[in-house]
């Protein structure tokens, strides 16, 4: 597997031995494109993925499951597939929290629903291990587990509210055939 092509969909900061694809172009964006067609990339041609608080702006009615199915065809054999993910489970729990003020709630809110900041900061899915996990199977991912975090990129994949971690974070692994 060749190590020097990863792929950092959705991001914006640049970091050594990573690629950037992102739906708006910028700075640092090496690729501009949807994550759901990642034809611009030959099959099992990147080691690794990195998608953070990407996937809950896909729809669940085929957008997400096409993005599973491009991101398994682009990994190499024993290539990982690292997501973080808003989880809806622990944002529901934490907007419920009795001590949490309304601005709080507001925050958690944006949260679940997305910022609204522009067209494509709107979420049209929320995430569960249940959830995530069942759509990677399909999508002929076997291996997946959940990580606590990754601390590659200074992103919401750590963001705590209420002491708790409002991310779901896990890893998909290509099998190796």
């Amino acid at each position: 597997m060749n190590d020097s092509f990863r792929l950092n969909i959705g991001g914006t900061e640049p970091r050594t031995g990573w690629k950037i694809l992102n739906i708006q172009p910028g700075p640092d964006v090496d690729f501009v494109g949807s994550c759901t067609d990642l034809a611009q990339f030959d099959d099992a041609s990147i080691s690794e993925i990195y998608a953070s608080h990407i996937l809950e702006h896909l729809s669940y009615t085929g957008e997400l499951q096409k993005t599973l199915a491009e991101a398994y065809r682009v990994l190499a054999p024993g290539g990982t597939f690292k997501i973080s993910v808003p989880n809806f489970e622990a944002l529901c729990r934490i907007f419920l929290h009795p001590s949490l003020s309304m601005e709080l709630r507001h925050h958690v809110m944006r949260m679940i629903f997305g910022g609204q900041t522009d067209e494509f900061d709107f979420h049209r899915v929320g995430l569960t291990w249940e959830f995530l996990s069942h759509y990677l199977r399909e999508a002929g991912f076997m291996n997946i587990r959940k990580v606590e975090e990754f601390r590659l990129f200074d992103d919401c994949s750590s963001l705590r509210m209420a002491n708790m971690l409002i991310s779901l974070n896990l890893e998909a692994v290509k099998d190796e055939t």
